[in-house]
């Protein structure tokens, strides 16, 4: 199954969205224009299976920090997300939530329902507030999502979202893992512990998927030989990754990954998680330490993999090189245009000049963004 079909109401930049997905998906906008925000959507309702809704939205804030600011009276939050068969149109599956904040009591400020609905094949087999929750209002402050005996089902909506994959890795977070304590941050977004992920990954696919890295790293990074993975006994079993690099000595050089640089490290995580599950799979700006040459070659890379595995991947960027691939058609670009009552999200093809731009041979760089420029900002150049 993939996303088909996304529809948001007061959800933190944007107070109304209603936008199809396919199985690629590219979000481009300005800075603050809720790129991240659109992709926490899918992250919060993974959190609200593992977690609970409670957690899911304490770990924000509360209501408050993720209602949109422009938000109208009803000031629910509301997600609402249909799944379709890949290539598909009819949804097989439908899921609704509305979220509000109790209001006086010692309860203020918690969150609770103001409705949960499930629709299979277009027919409505959950719909909350029901009897039960009217008898015991206690009850709406969970959701039947996260709770194994009440969603037996739509079970197969649960475990979809439960295995949402999210990695934005930040090489820091990896190369000096020790020096940050603390629990870290439920489902290790930043990749503090991506070592581990790829520990605990038996032996004979962790192998399998780091040669089909060291593959690509061997195009991609200059003198770069061979990637293992391997297991310090001095240091009491800890994982490393491990790369040989071509030397003017007969057997090369070694490094650790706290020696690889900021792009090697961010290329591993991309190419793991590609590599790594058929699950919805949501990337942030994965050009980042990237050079220009590898950017380019992004959406292709991510094409062929994802094809493999019939996997749905919906990904941020700022990079013009990225979009400049003319593979990406106009109805796989979610443009995220700011405004007074919050953040518009249009399909680039939906825009008619953007259309007959694309028509006539420009890429979605070229095409569609300029429609994301801030406005003024030619006079940025001038501040003193």
């Amino acid at each position: 199954m993939i996303v088909s079909r996304l529809i948001l109401k007061n959800w933190r930049n944007f107070q109304s969205v209603d936008v199809a997905l396919g199985e690629r998906v590219f979000l481009a906008g300005p800075n603050a224009s809720g790129k991240s925000n659109l992709l926490d959507v899918f992250r919060f309702l993974r959190d609200i299976v593992v977690n609970g809704l409670q957690r899911a939205v304490r770990d924000r804030g509360g209501v408050s920090k993720i209602r949109c600011l422009s938000a109208r009276r009803p000031p629910d939050i509301e997600i609402r997300i249909q799944f379709s068969n890949a290539g598909e149109q009819e949804p097989l599956w439908e899921y609704a939530i509305g979220i509000k904040q109790k209001g006086g009591g010692y309860r203020a400020f918690q969150p609770y329902l103001s409705y949960e609905k499930v629709w299979k094949s277009g027919q409505i087999i959950i719909n909350r507030p029901d009897e039960s929750d009217k008898t015991d209002a206690l009850r709406l402050t969970q959701t039947h999502l996260e709770q194994i005996n009440a969603n037996a089902e739509f079970r197969e909506i649960s475990k979809f979202l439960e295995s949402v994959l999210y990695l934005h890795l930040v090489p820091q977070l990896l190369r000096y893992s020790k020096e940050f304590s603390g629990p870290g941050i439920p489902g290790d977004p930043f990749g503090r512990s991506f070592l581990e992920r790829v520990s605990r990954t038996s032996e004979r696919t962790r192998s399998a998927r780091l040669k089909k890295i060291e593959s690509a790293l061997a195009i991609a990074v200059p003198k770069l030989e061979q990637l293992s993975y391997v297991i310090d006994t001095e240091e009491g079993g800890i994982p490393h990754l491990e790369v040989l690099y071509k030397h003017w000595r007969m057997h090369g050089a070694k490094q650790r990954e706290d020696q690889f640089s900021d792009g090697t490290l961010r290329l591993i995580g991309l190419l793991w998680s590609l590599l790594e599950s058929d699950s919805l799979l949501l990337l942030e700006e994965p050009e980042l330490s990237l050079n220009t040459a590898i950017v380019k070659k992004l959406p292709a890379l991510i094409y062929r993999l994802q094809k493999q595995k019939n996997r749905q991947v919906v990904l941020s960027t700022h990079s013009a090189d990225l979009l400049s691939d003319k593979g990406i058609a106009g109805d796989e670009v979610l443009l995220l245009v700011p405004g007074q009552e919050g953040t518009q999200v249009q399909l680039a093809s939906s825009n008619k000049e953007i259309r007959a731009m694309l028509e006539g041979g420009l890429s979605i760089a070229d095409a569609a963004l300029p429609f994301t420029a801030p406005d003024n900002i030619e006079q940025l150049e001038i501040f003193q």
